[in-house]
């Protein structure tokens, strides 16, 4: 069953007051998740209902907390075994993962709102900013710029390599306790490629042309890298069943041999499942015959064949999912 729906059923099951205590430890999408899951069940079998409560009973006596609070515990048995000066410096690198009480605000403002806090400030507040909220919803934001200010923006993302408490004091003077903080945040490992990559995954095609031409013309070396990180070997395990085939026809069997050494279980599997019987067959001996393959090797071998998603993305024969709607003209 649908853990989604699972988590619906047990929420209208126990009522608004205590749903409603559930509902303030969640995060943003987990809330949206959750009220559209909740929005569309109309009716629920009783057999559903007992069977879902039975699963929470059950889980739930599988659970011992150990202690209350975590994060305090570990403060206070830190404190006594290193003195406040030593086990502070520890906490902070510790609790350094956690959201910021700031920023957390932001996941829950509409994107049009974030875009227009953050429209008049410089591209490398709004890019230490964005790095911070959930890529879509970043995108969103992204979005609702303009185009100097999306590419400039989209430039930052991708050369940042951590947050520092400074960054973010500008935006304070502005936003207040939205982003509050100020010198006790540490520097987090935010931003570069991935981020980047991620945002531009969400934008649309058009805007992403746009974007990657921009950030290309700055630094044809980080556009490289920004478009490596957007789609990966193992992401072709997102592609349907035509793409994929489509793909391996333009592959050589021992180019695809090398490429998969390298490959998950779960893409070998789809790989197979998109070929004759008597092909898989042969690529699975192959595959078990070939020996030991130099990293290097398979590493240029995925490269290439990566070239030739993208080239048949273009060419229109792979339809690439990146989580935005199409545009059709």
């Amino acid at each position: 069953m649908d853990g989604t729906e699972n988590a619906a059923i047990l929420l209208m099951s126990l009522g608004e007051e205590q749903a409603a205590e559930v509902f303030k430890h969640l995060a943003p999408k987990e809330v949206q998740k959750l009220g559209e899951a909740i929005a569309k069940m109309k009716a629920v079998p009783r057999e559903r209902v007992d069977e879902v409560m039975t699963r929470f009973t059950t889980v739930a006596a599988e659970q011992q907390p150990l202690v209350a609070d975590t994060d305090e515990y570990v403060k206070v048995v830190l404190r006594r075994a290193l003195g406040d000066d030593k086990a502070n410096l520890l906490i902070d690198r510790i609790m350094q993962g956690n959201d910021v009480s700031g920023l957390e605000s932001l996941k829950w403002m509409d994107a049009a709102a974030v875009a227009e806090l953050l429209r008049n400030e410089h591209p490398q507040i709004v890019a230490a900013v964005l790095v911070h909220l959930d890529p879509e919803h970043a995108s969103a934001v992204v979005k609702a710029f303009g185009e100097r200010q999306r590419n400039e923006v989209m430039v930052r993302i991708a050369t940042l390599d951590g947050i520092q408490p400074l960054a973010l004091k500008d935006l304070n003077d502005v936003m207040t306790k939205l982003l509050a903080g100020g010198d006790r945040l540490r520097k987090a490992s935010l931003g570069g490629a991935k981020a980047a990559a991620e945002i531009i995954n969400n934008l649309g095609s058009a805007i992403e042309t746009s974007v990657l031409d921009y950030i290309r013309e700055a630094d044809n070396e980080l556009a490289q890298k920004v478009m490596d990180s957007m789609f990966t070997f193992d992401d072709l395990i997102k592609l349907d069943d035509k793409g994929i085939q489509a793909l391996l026809k333009e592959v050589q069997s021992e180019s695809l041999v090398i490429a998969l050494k390298g490959a998950s279980p779960e893409l070998r599997e789809r790989v197979f499942k998109n070929m004759s019987t008597r092909a898989a067959e042969t690529l699975r001996e192959d595959l078990e015959s070939r020996g030991p393959v130099r990293l290097s090797e398979v590493e240029a071998e995925q490269k290439e064949m990566l070239k030739t998603v993208r080239r048949l993305t273009d060419e229109g024969q792979i339809v690439m999912a990146t989580g935005a709607a199409d545009e059709f003209v």
